[in-house]
């Protein structure tokens, strides 16, 4: 069921109140993680008189939408002493003329003199279905409204007409349970209109006291992190030009203790690759707010008149436990990407780790053959095939092929696609667009190309690199007709898109202006524009890993690169925290070499092909120097990939609460939860002695499933630990039988492992 309806009413003093409410239960998201049957969202907004609307309401479907009309009663705070007549209730952008005395929210200025509007609505529209595709500020306006045809949205217009300010607010609920809101602010006036901030937000309940957000650094991105919410502001900011290794991809704050299988849990995320805020706040007159937004500089945006600036999606989701608050999110992306459903998810190996700088024609062949016969159905050649580039000191910007590398120039090149092609691959081929070296013929005869803050002088370098200014129309068509080229010429099916360098000091020469905002519109349309010059091109999103990941990004991407780290001790965290907001079937996840090149540690391969199985899986690896036992039983892992990818693609993500801070459980459930699978992970020493049971999510409570062992031909001697340990009663080819309910109140024992081994 998907509506949304509109009452009106009257509150006890007198105003009168008008209610928007949205409901919908329509599939994909909404059988419950917990075994109701219909899980279901809805939104609620209040318009007191002619104020701007309150969030009323956010979760669960209402029984009866029509009480909401006396919520504004029951919410609405009393005046207190010392404060002002009217305690703050914040609005959808709460403002100092509704007595918000937090951080500012809304910052615009004229003239360099910042205004303080007072929005008074002037209409409140109201939809249900497709929304029309539309270009938005020359950015790119998702296309998820083609594959869902039942939106409830609402729209609504209000003004400061002395101020010159107007302000149109949208907010959506989406299949999957998002919602998402985001703000066009108009100028009125007749000087020009300087955007500061533009920060939207949902409300956050009383008894959502501790905050979870991700930290990290390269190679170790999205480490969990947890705090107590507190009087006063928490902020996670992003002010690389990406959202960087530290971004949190959600912001959560739920009731003390939740986790992802149970405990009520409010999450927000910015659609956005540039410069953003995640932030939570309670101040001692207000209710708490959780939301975000863009982080412009000074003179980003700057309005003349009649002229509009619209704000990225600032996404909503809430659950009990942070699974089914992913599934909202996967539920969106997978919408945004129906191919995942219909092209399964071609293995891939990628040259990087294999081979490094060191590309010659025959060397790249003979991988192909080995990755051919082991399976691989994409074969993506990385970094340094262009110009000077034999390190990652020069050649960078430089889009032609390397004729120290391949003599015969595109036509070695395109021998070697073709002899991918000819082996049944894809055929892919690393870019970074939008960086340069210094050292490089395209920045010697261009080096007003650059973003830097002064003729003069430069920004830090990072990697030797410089970011290449996309704004200026020049370079871009230099960019994009190189790309366009190679990809036609070529006959490219995929590209690697990385991103290396912290974007700072990032002031186009152009304009003078800092451009972090039109960079990243630049970046959404050469993705948009190649896609549609290349029916079937896909594109991964990689920034040093995990760097840039973000639903602004991934509405366009087909993939990312989760982290330059596959060390798969490392990655069972990364990937974990990664799929709060990413399917795992949109996460590259490889198998590389032991030791692994990052970290120096040593691994079973069954680890690292675990590790890898549920993802987009792929090879990092150099086959060719591997015992041909290993690679036999690499291609064993990848033929049982396949077998099961069509799942993956559709899956509900799982993640088990344990005690145990060494042991990890995560799983993939199908839709109709006939079936499911499980990885237990040892990451080291257990807490007891044997195992202690681990319970499997996500199941259906009244059926009855038959538990055993993915793989059969495992060593059972190998799973035994020290003398006179027994075999683990189930753990054969019989297995086992239990209920749903059993498996995900009681568990069942898994095998005692050392550390690093993953069944």
């Amino acid at each position: 069921m998907t509506r949304i309806e509109r009452f009106t009413g009257t509150t006890s003093d007198g105003t009168g109140v008008t209610i928007i409410y949205a409901e919908r239960a329509d599939g994909g998201y909404a059988r419950s993680l917990h075994g109701a049957d219909e899980r279901g969202m809805a939104f609620a907004l209040a318009f007191p008189g002619s104020e701007l609307p309150r969030f009323v309401h956010w979760g669960s479907p209402i029984a009866d939408p029509q009480t909401l009309v006396n919520q504004v009663d029951a919410l609405k705070p009393q005046r207190v002493s010392g404060a002002l007549d009217e305690t703050a209730w914040p609005s959808i952008l709460p403002t100092q003329s509704e007595s918000w005395i937090g951080a500012k929210r809304f910052e615009v200025r004229r003239d360099g003199v910042e205004l303080f509007p007072k929005f008074t609505v002037t209409d409140i529209a109201t939809t249900m279905g497709k929304r029309p595709a539309v270009d938005v500020s020359g950015g790119v306006e998702s296309a998820a409204h083609v594959t869902d045809s039942h939106v409830p949205g609402v729209t609504v217009t209000a003004e400061d007409a002395v101020q010159g300010v107007r302000l149109v607010w949208t907010a959506e609920l989406l299949h999957g349970g998002l919602i998402r809101q985001r703000a066009q602010i108009v100028n009125l006036g007749a000087g020009a209109l300087e955007i500061g901030k533009v920060e939207l937000g949902f409300p956050l309940p009383a008894v959502a006291t501790e905050i979870l957000t991700t930290t990290g650094h390269h190679l170790r991105e999205r480490s969990p992190q947890r705090q107590p919410l507190t009087v006063g502001r928490f902020e996670k900011v992003s002010m690389a030009g990406r959202p960087d290794f530290d971004a949190s991809l959600l912001l959560s704050a739920g009731v003390p203790g939740f986790g992802f299988e149970h405990g009520e849990v409010y999450s927000v995320h910015v659609g956005w690759s540039g410069n953003s805020v995640l932030a939570a706040e309670r101040q001692p007159y207000t209710d708490g707010v959780i939301g975000g937004g863009e982080v412009l500089f000074g003179g980003e945006i700057v309005l003349p008149g009649a002229a509009e600036y619209t704000t990225p999606w600032v996404y909503g989701a809430t659950g009990d436990g942070l699974n089914e608050v992913a599934a909202s999110f996967h539920a969106y992306l997978r919408d945004c990407h129906p191919e995942l459903a219909v092209k399964p998810r071609p293995v891939i190996l990628n040259t990087w780790e294999a081979v490094y700088f060191q590309h010659d024609f025959d060397t790249l062949k003979a991988l192909a053959d080995k990755a051919a016969e082991t399976g691989v159905e994409r074969f993506v050649v990385d970094d340094g095939w262009f110009g000077s580039r034999r390190d990652d000191t020069s050649g960078l910007g430089d889009w032609q092929i390397a004729p120290e590398v391949w003599p015969d120039g595109p036509k070695s090149l395109k021998a070697l696609a073709d002899y991918v092609h000819g082996n049944g691959m894809e055929f892919g081929l690393w870019f970074e667009p939008e960086m340069i070296n210094p050292d490089s013929d395209t920045y010697r005869a261009h080096p007003d190309w650059v973003l830097k803050p002064a003729a003069n002088r430069l920004p830090m370098q990072g990697r030797s690199q410089q970011v290449i200014d996309l704004t200026n129309p020049d370079a871009y068509a230099y960019i994009y007709g190189a790309m366009d080229a190679l990809v036609g010429e070529l006959g490219i099916d995929y590209i690697k898109w990385d991103h290396n360098k912290l974007v700072t000091d990032a002031v186009s020469p152009r304009t003078g202006r800092p451009a972090v905002h039109a960079q990243t519109l630049a970046v959404y349309r050469i993705f948009r524009d190649l896609k549609a010059a290349h029916p079937g091109l896909e594109i991964e999103s990689c920034s040093s890993g995990g760097g840039r990941v973000d639903l602004g990004i991934l509405e366009l991407a087909d993939r990312i690169w989760v982290s330059d780290c596959v060390d798969p001790v490392e990655r069972a965290d990364i990937q974990r925290y990664t799929s709060l907001l990413v399917p795992p079937c949109m996460m590259g996840e490889h198998v590389g070499a032991s030791p692994a090149h990052s970290t120096q540690r040593a691994t079973s391969q069954e680890l690292r092909m675990a590790m890898a199985f549920f993802g987009h899986m792929g090879i990092e690896w150099n086959l060719l120097k591997e015992p041909d036992e290993d690679v036999e039983k690499l291609a064993e892992w990848v033929a049982e990939f396949k077998k099961h990818r069509a799942w993956f693609a559709i899956d509900t993500c799982v993640h088990a609460d344990n005690p145990d801070p060494s042991v990890r459980v995560d799983g993939m459930v199908k839709p109709d939860r006939s079936a499911a699978f499980y990885r237990f992970t040892q990451l080291t020493t257990s807490q007891t002695y044997p195992a202690s049971p681990v319970r499997l999510p996500g199941l259906e409570p009244d059926a009855t499933y038959w538990v055993a062992p993915l793989w059969l031909d495992v060593d059972l001697e190998g799973l035994r630990i020290g003398n006179g340990q027994s075999p683990l009663g189930w753990w054969n080819e019989a297995g086992t039988v239990m209920t749903g309910r059993a498996l995900e109140t009681y568990g069942l024992r898994p095998p005692s492992l050392h550390p690093a081994q993953s069944v």
